[in-house]
């Protein structure tokens, strides 16, 4: 079974930073991990993400501030969010693309966490 953990969210000022985390269990050969947001009354969007090469996207909101990187031998993806701002204020949903196995085949896995609430007071 896979799991997507995130944690690390909660209540920041402006200015502030926060740490997120996900930790991945059950998958293997992940190619796509990625941080996604939704602010209330808004769509998911992408905030950054990373593939198996290292090489890593932002959106043009948070470039400068958050930072995306990912522990391989722990599975763990982390965005380190700095100088947060109010409009920051979203769940914070990972994201990961790889292989599980079930009933002895391996598969293709693309699938989400239960998200982690950022918030940001001015």
């Amino acid at each position: 079974q896979v799991q997507l953990v995130e944690s690390g969210g909660g209540l920041v000022q402006a200015g502030g930073s926060l740490r997120l985390s996900c930790a991945a269990s059950g998958i293997f050969s992940v190619t796509f991990m990625g941080w996604y947001r939704q602010p209330p009354g808004k769509q998911r969007e992408l905030v950054a993400h990373i593939i198996s090469s290292g090489i890593t996207n932002y959106a043009d909101s948070v470039k400068g501030r958050f930072t995306i990187s990912r522990d391989n031998a722990k599975n763990t993806l982390y965005l380190q969010m700095n100088s947060l701002k109010p409009e920051d204020t979203a769940v914070y949903y990972c994201n990961a693309v790889g292989k599980y196995y079930n009933g002895g085949y391996s598969r293709t896995f693309n699938g989400w966490g239960s998200g982690t609430q950022v918030t940001v007071s001015s």
